[in-house]
């Protein structure tokens, strides 16, 4: 017997080689992404690792300042652009993916050449030590936010060996600029380098994608991404802005070198963070996929991916324990010895991000906006209250402490809003389920 609209001429496919074939194709998607994950982050981890023996810790907290604000920039810059592409424009028709790109990579391009005027005249009326580097920032910024826009772009399509192949255009180029910059030696010729060399792989981008960026169509993408882009750009904001307000009251109650020593801290957990991101990079746009093929696997999607990422952090951490301060000095000069200390708290703080991230990519696949933004805001709040509250209280130590403990307990923020979304997500479908 079958219902009316049934079709009976074609047999279905057999489940489980449908299956295997659709979790080798999403396996060989996070393999990409990791891959790619590991070019950008180990770029990232040789600059910071190159300027901190280069400079010494005063300098590179001057370099750090410039690199969070570049992460609240490139937040903006997801926001309002790339992420609404790979939550709606993801395993689209490569037409509606190329129209879509155009606009979106234009966005990033127009965000860039705002925020980086902005930034030049600022570090140009500052002057000082901090304030070449915020020029040289502000020069650099459109590059910078291009070529990250062509790499969401890339895994959006599902193409994400090109993505791969351009950061490693980036480390290529980044070693002849680095040797420039040391002969230089100053916090303003890295900060030129570091994203001179970006600039190169941007335009690299153009080339792999046949697509130039259309900033005249910025204004045209906001207003058709406007339910989610300006959502998102609170929420990442949210993330790089608490992160940027923790780096500057650091600096103000302890010093600018507390700057460096967290930051020396973060790097030791470069390769796992490398990890997190390069999952980052595919999780919207996976669970996305989970949910348009199969709903009812998304929380358990959503678990075993947080749960795994935190487990991850958490051997990192313990494997970092056991380094030798000989090989710690080797790697990060003099800044060893202060960020050794923060190694237990700022693990603890990455496993509670990895566990968060999990229930992220779910309100986002759901396209549960104003959850994510509530959890977001309110994490964020809880970052810098702890991150600020723990260095008054007890200097870097203690805003490391701090600062644990807020992503801990935003992580579990995180994942009752995802489980609130799923229970509104089940009782939208239960009436088509009852009446089929």
């Amino acid at each position: 017997m079958t219902t009316e609209g049934e079709d009976t001429t074609t047999p279905a496919a057999p489940a489980g080689p449908v299956r295997r074939t659709a979790k080798r194709a999403m396996v060989g998607r996070l393999s990409w992404g990791l891959a790619d994950q590991a070019a950008s982050s180990m770029t990232n981890f040789a600059v910071g690792i190159y300027v901190a023996r280069s400079l010494g810790l005063a300098a590179f907290g001057v370099f750090s300042l410039a690199w969070v604000t570049y992460g609240v920039v490139l937040s903006v810059s997801r926001g309002l652009a790339t992420d609404p592409l790979v939550v709606r424009f993801s395993g689209v028709s490569a037409a509606s993916w190329r129209g879509a790109v155009a606009r979106s990579s234009g966005t990033a391009l127009g965000v860039g050449v705002a925020v980086g005027a902005v930034c030049l005249a600022v570090g140009l009326a500052v002057g000082g030590r901090v304030g070449p580097a915020f020029a040289c920032l502000g020069v650099m910024l459109p590059g910078l936010l291009l070529q990250d826009a062509w790499r969401y772009s890339f895994f959006a399509a599902g193409t994400g060996r090109k993505a791969f192949v351009n950061d490693l255009v980036w480390g290529v180029a980044l070693v002849p600029a680095m040797v420039v910059a040391a002969r230089v030696d100053s916090v303003a010729a890295f900060v030129l380098a570091w994203g001179a060399s970006a600039t190169v792989a941007a335009g690299y981008g153009c080339l792999q994608s046949g697509i130039r960026p259309r900033m005249t169509g910025a204004r045209e993408w906001l207003r058709e991404q406007r339910d989610l882009g300006y959502r998102y750009l609170v929420e990442n904001v949210g993330v790089s802005g608490a992160a940027q307000l923790r780096a500057y009251g650091l600096g103000a109650i302890v010093g600018v070198s507390a700057v460096g020593v967290v930051r020396g801290a973060e790097l030791l957990l470069g390769p796992f963070l490398a990890v997190l991101m390069g999952l980052s990079l595919v999780t919207v746009a996976e669970a996305a996929r989970v949910l348009r093929q199969a709903p009812h696997r998304l929380a358990k999607f959503c678990l075993l991916l947080g749960a795994g990422q935190a487990a991850a952090a958490l051997l990192w951490g313990a494997a970092l324990l056991l380094v030798p301060d000989r090989v710690g000095e080797f790697v990060l000069g003099g800044v060893w010895g202060s960020a050794s200390e923060l190694i237990v708290p700022v693990t603890l703080g990455v496993a509670g991000a990895g566990l968060g991230t999990g229930a992220a990519a779910g309100l986002r696949a759901l396209a549960a906006a104003r959850r994510s933004l509530r959890s977001q805001l309110l994490a964020s709040a809880c970052y810098v209250i702890g991150g600020l509250g723990g260095a008054a209280v007890a200097g870097t130590v203690g805003s490391a402490w701090g600062v644990a403990a807020a992503t801990v307990s935003g992580a579990a923020v995180w994942w009752l809003q995802l489980r609130s979304a799923l229970r509104e997500s089940h009782q939208t479908f239960l009436p088509q389920v009852r009446t089929s």
